[in-house]
């Protein structure tokens, strides 16, 4: 039957391309005669008749495809009944599921005898695969697009894979036998796909970039011969290749590339699962960690290449924000841009300005420095990964608002190009008629719209590339001062000017005492440290230091900086990604020179736990400190991307977590963003939060272990302990500063005879204590990261002679019949800061009740003044008497806290206050901080308006100077003259409270 070329409808087609579309349905015309004729002979229906029945808009797409791939055209003439099978199975608008493609293929294998068979059929259906795939790209049904397409081509690869190898282990098992584990199970090759077949995202005719793997070393048995298994993987992997690789007369299924296994084209083509752990731990290169991104288990055993690519994740995901990972991927694409120019690509859309690959850099960069951290960014889809960068504040909305499109459009352009031919190209083609071709399956009018349209993706590309990827010092040289730029400092660094020339240098760049800024920089230089430094170790130090030294000379005050920086990059020499870090983000230098210049106590943090240097990275975060709800959020997306019984890595990221928000409330100190009251609040939120996950932590291991303990009710506890965490001091106070400790007391509710109920029961009380002393543990153990608190339990019950843990019982019983005046005083400044909030609800009762009392105020009184009195005499400084602000021997300063007139003379009166009054005016049990405390004073009328006011401003003066203090490693001494009026005003308050006959 002849066909009429009226079926194909050409009024989209353009006129240019019309002869093409004539010469190919010619052809095809012929070819289904041929097919017909067959079609008679074996009385089945004939190709033609499916042609001639095809619904108009099959028919239009039929056109388009014709139009545009030579490839579709070529194959539909081989094989023109496809079209009937496709279009009857629905591919030529959806791809088929996973597992019917897999079942089309194994049926196609079954029948295969020898191995050239199993290549034929595999070719085949690759082929019939690919045609509906190309078509699908070219006429986009609802839901096709670049990342569809991509996908289906993934699936595609790794269906042939396993197909291949399952039938190569089936067919070489009479011969070699099969390789097994240790413990006698079967163990099979493992197939890592790399570049674009990992992510899932392979283009239309790529190759596959694999590395083969397998897990033990041993014998094979079963078989007439046994070989090692090194040898018989190798055999095995030769064979895989040859499957996919070898071009036959029906033509190839996937060209295999193994050159990125280790040592490349000169390594072994199969290594150990050991082997290979050991090489990436000891030899892998950077460009390693760049493919290993993508690298995913895609045929062979899929859960024993997860847990390969598990061992090694430590080498591609570095624990610190790794920006050396920007280094080498500039150095590999400065490589590609040379092999560009010099081979004429820069037309290429994947290696060329603005191209495919500058994309996949964008996103890979961020991936290689802070996949280690931001662990949502350990995904192979280079889609998904650009998609929560947003979301974890690394890029802007808007930017990947233009990449993902841009790198779509680039995508596309790339399918049709390969399309045309089934030929790998990124090269944009010279011929007209393709150019035609390319510019109809775009959606453009013609080349030179197509061209405008993709030179302004190009442009937004490189754009953004350059904003990630460019060198920073070029940034900084151009706003170099005429001082002689980083030139200069580079010189000086290097000990090229004579002494004379560097301090002129040094001077007109601001310092005070360049002789002394000199031997600084030269010590280091000189230092036995940096000249036994590695040369990526040496040579980033060498980068950084000129524009270190650029921003100290722009800091207010250069040899301070200098002082308190050098000690950090000392601190760092060992950890060159911190070095990479400061050189790749200038404006973090500028930020660490402001820091260091405020606060000696800042630069000594920051060089002793150089984590913090990441929080440089944010400005936005770095001067505002969160609330404490989402500082509650932060830290449980932070626990969340840990293992939950990887509790030494857990308790690793809360001492990191605690000293950058610690940092936080300091910068913001230091900015004067932040009010004295809200720094105590902010530093008292961050204690309360890590308490609460260091409870949570301590209460799951425990009754992981021994179950859980029995409640009142006798019925066992749940996941929220009936336990508490009670807060006394600064802590209970809200008035926690820089460095405090943490006084705690911790109490339970649970039955007082009684075991839990696990595999290992142990009593109630045994395990509370165990729980306390876990929580200590948490709080208190010293590792690399620091510690998180110091804990104080001295105000427990009976002191450290009592018990670690009370029931809340015990604990009520003690402070009704047992506790001291002073332990009542400590009650004041209590309150449940973790825990249970039926047993917090339980622990207020208590406190109002004791503090609630009423009691004879002159015996209370008494008892009050000697505990200060003894408190001065061992704490505060000599030749300060009980009422006097006299000289001393420190230069007529006095101690904020101790001595009279200061912090803890107001912290007493309001104690007493408390303890005196609170029968008559209950409100005052409501707080525990002193502020609130003198407020209620003076609402219930026991303290003048003014009165009240002046102790509260004495109060605000006296702990801001100790926190500036703490801030600046200096003694927590006020001036005397300074602080007089603040002194009178609290002194005249204690002698009218404490000492009223003496007043």
């Amino acid at each position: 039957m002849q066909l009429s070329p009226d079926i194909l409808p050409r009024d989209d087609i353009p006129a240019g391309l019309a002869g093409d579309l004539d010469k190919v349905w010619g052809r095809l015309s012929t070819s289904l005669e041929q097919a017909d004729n067959l079609a008679e002979m074996r009385g089945v229906e004939s190709p033609s008749d499916v042609y001639q029945a095809l619904e108009s808009h099959r028919r239009e797409q039929l056109a388009r495809v014709l139009a545009i791939s030579r490839f579709a055209g070529d194959t539909l003439v081989r094989h023109p009944e496809w079209l009937a099978s496709l279009d009857s199975s629905a591919e030529l608008d959806r791809a088929l599921p996973f597992d019917a493609m897999r079942q089309l293929l194994d049926e196609a294998l079954d029948s295969a005898e020898d191995e050239a068979a199993m290549h034929a059929a595999l070719r085949r259906f690759r082929r019939a695969r690919m045609l509906g795939i190309v078509w699908r790209d070219l006429t986009r049904p609802e839901g096709i697009d670049a990342w569809h397409t991509g996908a289906a081509m993934s699936r595609l690869a790794e269906i042939c894979l396993e197909g291949a190898l399952g039938w190569l282990e089936r067919f070489l098992e009479a011969r070699w036998g099969r390789p097994a584990l240790r413990d006698g199970s079967e163990q099979r090759l493992v197939v890592l796909g790399m570049g674009k077949l990992g992510a899932g995202e392979l283009n239309l005719s790529s190759d596959i970039d694999l590395i083969f793997a397998y897990p033990e070393k041993g014998e094979t048995e079963g078989g007439r011969k046994s070989l090692d298994h090194a040898e018989y993987f190798t055999r095995l992997g030769q064979k895989l290749i040859g499957a996919l690789d070898a071009v036959t007369s029906d033509g190839f299924v996937f060209r295999v590339d193994m050159r990125l296994r280790p040592l490349g084209d000169g390594g072994p083509l199969v290594g150990s699962f050991a082997s290979l752990a050991s090489y990436y731990q000891d030899q892998g290169r950077e460009w390693e960690r760049y493919a290993m991104l993508k690298a995913r288990p895609v045929a062979g055993d899929i859960d024993a290449g997860y847990e390969l690519l598990s061992s090694i994740r430590p080498f591609v995901y570095r624990k610190y924000l790794d920006f050396g990972a920007i280094e080498s991927l500039r150095e590999l694409k400065a490589m590609i841009n040379r092999e560009v120019k010099r081979k004429g690509m820069e037309s290429n859309i994947k290696l060329g300005p603005g191209g495919i690959r500058e994309v996949e850099f964008v996103v890979q960069a961020f991936q290689l420095i802070r996949g280690g951290r931001d662990t949502e960014l350990q995904v192979t889809s280079l889609k998904t990964a650009m998609q929560r960068l947003p979301e974890l504040g690394l890029l802007p909305r808007s930017v990947v608002d233009e990449l993902l499109p841009d790198y779509a459009f680039l995508r596309d352009l790339e399918h049709v190009i390969q399309a045309l031919e089934d030929r790998q190209t990124q090269a944009l083609p010279d011929d007209d008629s393709d150019r035609q071709r390319v510019a109809f399956a775009m959606g453009m009018d013609d080349w030179p719209g197509l061209i405008a349209c993709l030179a302004e993706v190009r442009q937004r590309v490189r754009q953004h590339f350059d904003a990630v990827i460019s060198d920073p010092e070029d940034d900084v040289e151009d706003e170099a001062d005429t001082s002689g730029g980083l030139e200069a400092w580079r010189q000086l660094w290097r000990g090229e000017p004579d002494t004379d020339e560097a301090h002129e240098l040094l001077l007109q760049a601001g310092f005070e005492a360049p002789e002394t800024a000199l031997k600084r920089i030269s010590g280091l230089a000189g230092s036995r440290q940096v000249q036994s430094m590695q040369r990526i170790g040496f040579e980033r130090l060498d980068a950084l230091m000129p524009m270190l030294l650029d921003a100290v000379a722009e800091s207010t005050m250069p040899d301070i900086a200098l002082e308190r920086v050098l000690p950090l990059i000392e601190s760092v020499l060992r950890r060159t990604a911190y070095l990479a870090l400061l050189r790749e983000n200038p404006d973090a230098l500028g930020h660490l020179m402001r820091l260091c210049s405020a606060s000696p106590w800042i630069a000594e943090q920051i060089a002793r736990y150089p984590v913090l240097l990441d929080e440089l990275l944010t400005p936005e975060t770095l001067y505002t400190p969160a609330d404490k709800e989402r500082l509650a959020d932060e830290l449980r997306q932070t626990l969340a991307r840990i293992p939950e019984e990887d509790e030494e890595a857990q308790l690793e990221s809360l001492r990191v977590f605690k000293h950058a928000q610690v940092l936080h409330v300091a910068a913001s100190d230091i900015a004067g963003t932040r009010h004295l009251m809200k720094v105590s609040d902010y530093l008292t939120y961050i204690a309360e939060v890590v308490l609460d996950a260091v409870v949570a932590m301590a209460w799951k291991t425990l009754t992981r272990k021994h179950g859980y303990p029995l409640g009142q009710d006798g019925e066992p506890q749940g996941e929220v302990p009936e336990f508490l965490v009670v807060g006394y001091g600064k802590l209970g106070g809200i008035e926690l500063g820089y460095g405090s400790d943490l006084d705690l007391v911790f109490l339970h509710d649970a039955a007082g005879q009684g075991e839990t109920n696990g595999g290992r029961p142990i009593d109630n009380g045994v395990f509370f204590t165990r729980l306390g002393q876990r929580v200590i543990h948490l709080l208190s153990a010293v590792t690399p990261a620091g510690s998180l608190y110091e804990v104080d339990m001295r105000l427990r019950p009976s002191g450290n002679s009592g018990l670690l843990v009370s029931s809340l019982t015990a604990f009520a019983d003690y402070q009704r019949d047992q506790a001291w005046t002073w332990e009542h005083q400590a009650l004041v400044r209590a309150r449940v800061v973790a825990g249970h909030e039926r047993l917090a609800d339980r622990f207020e009762e208590i406190r109002h009740e004791i503090l609630g009392r009423e009691r004879d105020r002159d015996a209370l009184r008494t008892e009050v003044v000697e505990m200060r009195l003894k408190m001065r005499e061992h704490l505060g400084s000599k030749g300060q008497g009980s009422k006097g602000q006299g000289s001393n021997s420190q230069d007529d300063t006095f101690d904020l806290k101790h001595d009279p007139g200061g912090m803890v003379d107001i912290e007493f009166l309001c104690q007493y206050a408390v303890l005196a009054l609170a029968h008559e005016a209950p409100s005052l049990m409501r707080f525990s901080d002193n502020m609130r405390i003198l407020e209620t004073l003076e609402e219930a009328e026991y303290l003048p308006g003014d009165e009240a006011e002046a102790l509260r401003q004495a109060y605000l003066a006296a702990r801001a100077a100790n926190h500036s203090s703490s801030l600046t490693r200096e003694a927590a001494r006020g001036d005397n003259e300074q602080f007089r009026s603040h002194r009178e005003v609290v002194i005249n308050a204690w002698q009218k409270w404490m000492e009223p006959e003496n007043g």
